[in-house]
């Protein structure tokens, strides 16, 4: 429990998380860095192939996404623009890591296919829930397992390219994880679609109101 919510117990008030509209936050300004770090981490691991720091960019991106996502609950900063902010980020990061991964010839392509398809399937999915007016499905414990495994399996797999001690430890732990993330992204990916598929079927779609003997407000 942190201060604020201390404070509000000791009053006989429930602590609670309190969402925002705030946009000029300490977490969203960690995103914002983060996002900043994107093209750079990409020009980086593309351009004169400096593996050492694309990999200190990859894993400073690591530390300040845990970072905003502790300090926005001890700040009580937690925000809209933070709740949409922060996995588009981490979706950009490892798109790009992949994409970048697999130029350079370090992933099969294959496996950026399938990681990113699976995401864009999912997103088309959402359209059965926003059709129905209801929330996105709530997320599979096994999912975040998967992204788990692949934001560290992708820092090893880099730190495997470079040239120190423990690159041969960083390749086996960097490609065992990779392998083992990936087969969960893809297995939680058609969890959503099965729950997707059942929502299409169970739940009819909102009929629109009829404009007959009625006005606009």
């Amino acid at each position: 429990m942190d201060s604020a919510d201390r404070s509000r117990a000791q009053a006989g008030g429930p602590a609670e998380v309190i969402v925002t509209d705030r946009v000029l936050t300490v977490p969203n300004l960690l995103s914002v860095v983060r996002l900043i770090g994107v093209p750079l981490f990409a020009y980086l691991l593309l351009g004169p192939h400096a593996d050492g720091w694309a990999l200190a960019i990859l894993m400073l991106s690591g530390v300040t996404d845990w970072a905003d996502g502790k300090l926005a609950r001890l700040l009580n900063q937690t925000s809209r623009l933070g709740a949409l902010l922060d996995p588009f980020v981490d979706r950009l990061y490892v798109v790009t890591t992949l994409l970048a991964f697999a130029i350079r010839g370090m992933v099969p392509w294959w496996v950026t296919i399938v990681l990113i398809g699976r995401d864009l399937v999912l997103a088309a999915s959402l359209q059965v829930y926003r059709r129905r007016g209801l929330p996105p499905p709530a997320v599979l414990y096994l999912g975040k397992a998967a992204t788990f495994a692949l934001m560290f399996a992708l820092p090893l797999v880099l730190a495997a390219q470079t040239d120190w001690a423990g690159a041969a430890v960083a390749h086996a732990w960097g490609y065992a994880l990779l392998a083992w993330g990936t087969g969960l992204y893809v297995w939680t990916g058609l969890l959503y679609l099965l729950a997707a598929r059942n929502t299409a079927r169970e739940v009819p779609v909102p009929s629109a109101p009829s404009r007959s003997g009625s006005e606009s407000p």
